[in-house]
């Protein structure tokens, strides 16, 4: 079972800056796609943003302008940086990375973010 290690999250107030890591094992080579997706209280799962080896993102229209993913091929790492955060913002954040050989995903553990407002 491949597990991803996230970092950041926390608590903040509304209109700060938070900023979430992620890394995949770099033994695997075949990941083509990280990103993450968050879960608020009550909520489905959602795509928050991904960003693709060649370096084509795509972003959650809640979140454009305000969110920024960014990745490092070689270290197998994903990083989401989030600016004026709002308190709908508010969920666990999880880091997800798709597998192209193994035609699997795998999921980091979740990261709390809490906006207050």
């Amino acid at each position: 079972q491949v597990q991803l290690v996230e970092s950041g999250g926390g608590l903040v107030q509304a209109g700060g800056s938070l900023r979430l890591s992620c890394a995949a094992p770099v033994m695997i080579t075949s990941i083509n796609r990280m990103g993450w997706y968050r879960q608020g209280p009550g909520k489905q799962r959602e795509l928050v943003a991904q960003i693709t080896n060649g370096g084509t993102t795509n972003y959650a229209d809640s979140v454009k302008g305000r969110f920024t993913v960014t990745r490092d091929n070689a270290k197998n790492t994903v990083h989401l940086q989030m600016n004026s955060l709002k308190p709908e913002d508010t969920a666990v954040y999880y880091c997800n990375a798709r597998d192209w050989r193994e035609s699997a995903d795998y999921w980091g553990q979740g990261t709390q973010v809490t906006v207050s407002s």
